[in-house]
């Protein structure tokens, strides 16, 4: 079986305990990081050292343009909406900081990555499209979060059948995308759990929407992620790191 697989990569906690965990369910994994025009480009360089660490093929994609589509959030347009800071009610209601449909664009971008080199294995080097399997991997969490809606399950578990139903590996070759979503039901804490026991870079991370020398440790990103490794009784390695 030839189990083909991309993971998105933000340079963030969350995605980089999951592509860690993605490389030992797949045999070809490639590793894709957006720059949509957010506030800073701190996270993308975070993402491309993990990337190495991991030694996961990586595509960096500018689509810069998205934060002119995309204009009503803090993270693309920071000049009209101040970024949240110490909000007392995380996970209810849905914050500025939300990306209009960012998830939906960044799973088809990432989609059509995939198919692109699953069909290149079919059509042109004769693999067997019966042996082959497509996984999407991707890092939403739905418990300790901010409160957007394509960070739902429900959202994940509709947008694979509109994948399915428009693509070609599906439609000609019988091959169904499948999104895993495995930290989607997880605590923070259990995250940083997860994380430590696959010996996932967290060192090498970035989860705060500021893009500073040290976290803000006052963003939704900061205060959830702190949270989490508190009350998993550990240490996170980034501050650690930073205090070298």
């Amino acid at each position: 079986m030839s189990r083909y697989g991309i993971t998105l990569l933000s340079g963030g906690l969350d995605s980089t305990t999951v592509t860690t965990f993605a490389r030992s369910e797949v045999d070809h994994l490639s590793a894709i990081t957006f720059y949509y025009g957010q506030t800073h480009s701190k996270e993308v360089e975070c993402a491309e050292r993990i990337a190495k660490e991991l030694d996961v093929d990586h595509r960096l994609l500018d689509i810069s343009f998205l934060g002119e589509i995309a204009w009503y959030s803090a993270l693309t347009n920071p000049e009209l909406f101040p970024l949240p800071k110490n909000r007392t009610e995380i996970g209810f209601g849905v914050p500025i900081t939300y990306v209009p449909l960012r998830n939906t664009i960044f799973l088809s971008l990432a989609a059509a990555l995939l198919e692109s080199s699953i069909l290149k294995s079919i059509e042109s080097e004769g693999e067997d499209p019966e042996r082959i399997s497509a996984s999407i991997f991707m890092a939403p969490n739905a418990i300790d979060y901010s409160g957007y809606p394509d960070c739902r399950p429900e959202f994940y578990e509709k947008a694979v059948d509109t994948l399915n139903e428009g693509c070609k590996i599906a439609a000609q070759y019988n091959i169904k995308f499948e999104i895993h979503t495995p930290i989607i039901n997880m605590s923070k804490a259990d995250i940083a759990k997860l994380a430590q026991k696959i010996n996932a870079p967290v060192h090498l991370t970035w989860s705060c929407y500021e893009g500073r020398e040290v976290p803000c440790r006052s963003c939704d990103s900061c205060v959830l992620r702190a949270k989490g490794y508190e009350e998993a009784g550990l240490i996170d390695p980034l501050f650690k790191n930073l205090s070298k």
